[in-house]
């Protein structure tokens, strides 16, 4: 576990994906500093038993658990702010990535995190209360969930993206994030491409790419 020993590859991240005149994305990134290093130190030591993740390296980790969180803040900025208490759910949470991230940089929403497996619920739990966030965590799988029951959605592995698309479309109101995009573009009538971002994870190279889509 490295404490402070994890800001210059998080500032590396950061410096990467967020634009150089965004004042606010770099306040918010931050603020948020001291609480990702103290994460990433939870997810490093739940690890050694839990096998949270499949990171190989500590970059590949701090990759992991930001990069793709940075691309969606910046998203949901463009423009305006997300409203206080804003309903979003992040389906397949896992090690916590990109969910916790998200609450730490968009402290102004209401998350909730779902997922099935109970060592990774309680990682969520134990890591949600150790960074004071005011977050849900649900053991639950995205077909039992309400739909139209939150503005947006999100998932990074649990379905493929032609599949996810119409999931989280069930699930949101506003927005659906679709963030293993490959090819051709996943569609559903209602929806629109409203952003699209394609850029490397920092660290490692990892080519990514990023959708959002809004109802039309």
């Amino acid at each position: 576990m490295l404490g402070k020993g994890w800001t210059p590859r998080l500032e590396t991240v950061a410096h990467a994906l967020l634009p150089t005149d965004e004042t606010d994305l770099s306040a918010r990134f931050a603020r948020a500093l001291p609480s990702l290093c103290r994460y990433l130190d939870l997810l490093v030591e739940w690890n050694q038993r839990f096998d949270l993740t499949a990171a190989r390296s500590e970059d590949e980790l701090v990759d992991l658990a930001l990069a793709d969180a940075l691309v969606i803040v910046e998203g949901s900025l463009t423009g305006q702010q997300p409203p206080a208490g804003e309903a979003w759910v992040d389906v397949g949470s896992g090690a916590g990535a990109p969910a916790l991230p998200l609450a730490l940089l968009l402290p102004e929403i209401a998350l909730t995190m779902v997922e099935p497996k109970s060592k990774r619920v309680a990682f969520l739990r134990t890591a949600s209360g150790a960074l004071s966030l005011h977050v849900s965590v649900s053991r639950a799988r995205s077909a039992e969930l309400e739909p139209a029951s939150h503005a947006v959605a999100l998932s990074r592995a649990t379905l493929a993206p032609d599949l996810w698309l119409p999931e989280g479309a069930r699930l949101a109101t506003k927005a659906v994030w679709v963030l293993l995009a490959r090819g051709e573009l996943p569609r559903l009538d209602g929806w629109q491409v409203a952003g699209d971002w394609e850029y490397q994870w920092p660290l490692t190279g990892v080519e990514r790419r990023a959708l959002r889509f809004e109802r039309v």
